[in-house]
């Protein structure tokens, strides 16, 4: 169990805001920690480490050259046999988060197609500037989201929107 949180909205104090939703979400990843900003996006993501113990699994996982950057929660079952259809790719961990952002730079959202697990995940294109949230069929890994004027927040639990005000 990990927890991913954010936002892309017109906020100030982005790093408070992050660092509260962290905050009361550490419960569910005390293992490691980390923070994304970029434009009107922050990522948050609280790791508990299962698969790849290494710190090439920490996150936000960022794909530098691709401009992509995703927090994830979650398992997909698939990853190896997934790893091997993205065989053009060069890889820098042996984890399911790389192998999902990988899936991602590839298929665009037709990536859940091919996605066998329990998950959500939150994935910032920052060529597009576009956010994209997504959780697995029956909502095993939760997402949560709110709608407000100045933008979007999403967490793995409701008290991490709570604690973004």
């Amino acid at each position: 169990m990990c927890a991913l949180f954010g936002f892309f909205a017109d906020v100030e104090q982005p790093e408070a805001i992050l660092a509260k939703m962290s905050s009361v979400l550490l419960h569910r990843g005390p293992d490691d920690q980390g923070k994304y900003l970029d434009y009107r996006l922050g990522l948050g993501h609280n790791r508990l480490s299962v698969i790849d113990l290494s710190p090439a699994g920490h996150q936000p996982m960022v794909l530098e050259k691709d401009g992509l950057v995703i927090v994830f929660n979650g398992e997909i079952f698939n990853y190896k046999e997934l790893r091997k259809d993205l065989s053009g790719e060069s890889f820098f961990s042996e984890t399911d988060t790389e192998i999902l952002l990988r899936a991602f730079k590839l298929w665009g959202k037709e990536c859940l197609q091919q996605l066998n697990g329990m998950f959500a995940f939150a994935i910032w294109d920052k060529k597009k500037r576009e956010l994209f949230l997504a959780r697995d069929r029956f909502g095993i890994k939760p997402l949560y989201y709110s709608i407000r004027p100045e933008g979007v927040y999403f967490a793995s639990e409701p008290k991490g929107l709570f604690a973004a005000g």
